[in-house]
């Protein structure tokens, strides 16, 4: 079989590699890959600057956002041969931790944890795969064009929760929902945001192109300006910060509304610096309650309520977050970034 491999932490590796039909374990499920979507983290890794193989091997089969369908399942089992399905990134460590310990994988304290496509285990992205009957979401056969946006709903998933879980320490209602960034993780982000019935406001760069027009098919309003000004307009309660650039998180932070909720989901490169008032932020963040808090990956119950946005959600908006598909065989072009892309994908079948 075809399998898109690298050498992690080593720039210009990507190839195709032919590797040996999989056989699966016992619990495991068989599956013929679809598609994988590709995101920063993939091109990171290409780039050499993160990424890990499994452990007695030099290469990693890269992919995370998986979506494949079941070739064979164990016999009497949850999963039937023909089921759509996508496979959850995070493994929980082999201590375990406390968090891992209680299926909370995706707060690892120790950072053993292993990730399909990242962190010493294989990834999604060849042309048979297989996955723990554990560690695979069913999904609706509806979402065959777009099952792969599963793994980046789950990480929007965990951050709309772990903004209600900051939110119920005291009274909350929320009514305005400001996200920053229109990738992928934003424009899903306003989607559970306008799912569960808030204002949601959108800001980005663009001023035209297939961003605005998502935001707008979305029922949500779109904004180009800085993110100083929107804020001065909407006071929020909530921003889901999906860019990781900096002065856009510093800008949020200070613009909420009282008892305002920043969470951050965007990765910010290391190295960049930027003038802030930090007396004025702390100032503003004691006297207001205000909270900013990080997040990352997803565990089983996100992947669960992502399956269930997904396939809430209208197909035709989902499939217009996919800007481009590009073959197995072309893998290069899909690992190189354009600037109207929202999401890219690699199909493997």
């Amino acid at each position: 079989m075809r399998a898109l491999t690298v050498v992690p932490q080593h720039a210009d590796t990507a190839a195709l590699t032919d590797l040996p039909d999989l056989r699966p374990d016992d619990g495991e499920l068989l599956v013929e890959g679809i598609a994988v979507g590709i995101c920063g983290t993939d091109r990171e890794i290409v780039q050499g600057r993160y990424g890990w193989p499994p452990p007695g091997h030099d290469r990693l089969v890269l992919g995370h956002e998986s979506l494949g369908r079941v070739r064979h399942a164990p016999p009497g089992g949850d999963f039937t041969a023909g089921d759509l399905v996508v496979g959850v990134v995070r493994r929980p460590d082999p201590v375990p931790c406390g968090a891992c310990a209680r299926g909370e994988f995706d707060m690892c304290r120790n950072g053993r944890y292993t990730e399909r496509g990242i962190k010493e285990l294989p990834g999604y992205g060849s042309e048979l795969w297989t996955v723990e009957t554990d560690y695979a979401v069913r999904l609706d056969p509806k979402l065959e064009r777009v099952g792969m946006l599963m793994e980046p709903a789950s990480v929007v998933a965990k951050a709309w929760e772990q903004v209600d879980r900051v939110g119920a320490r005291s009274w909350y209602e929320p009514r305005t929902a400001l996200v920053t960034g229109a990738g992928p993780i934003g424009l899903l982000a306003a989607l559970l945001g306008v799912q569960r019935g808030l204002d949601v406001h959108v800001l980005d760069l663009a001023d035209d192109g297939p961003k605005p027009a998502a935001v707008s098919a979305l029922g949500a309003t779109y904004h180009s300006r800085p993110v100083a000004e929107v804020t001065d307009q909407l006071h929020p309660d909530v921003v889901i910060e999906a860019t990781g650039v900096g002065r856009v998180v510093v800008d949020a932070m200070g613009g909420t509304a009282a008892y305002g909720i920043v969470c951050l989901t965007g990765v910010s490169p290391a190295g960049r610096t930027i003038p802030v008032d930090a007396g004025a932020t702390n100032r503003e963040l004691v006297l207001e309650n205000d909270v900013v808090v990080g997040s990352v990956n997803a565990n089983l119950r996100h992947y669960a309520v992502a399956a269930d946005a997904l396939a809430a959600a209208d197909p035709d908006w989902l499939a217009g977050l996919i800007t481009r598909r590009v073959p197995l065989g072309r893998f290069a072009e899909a690992l190189t970034a354009r600037p109207d892309d929202i999401k890219v994908v690699l199909t493997l079948d």
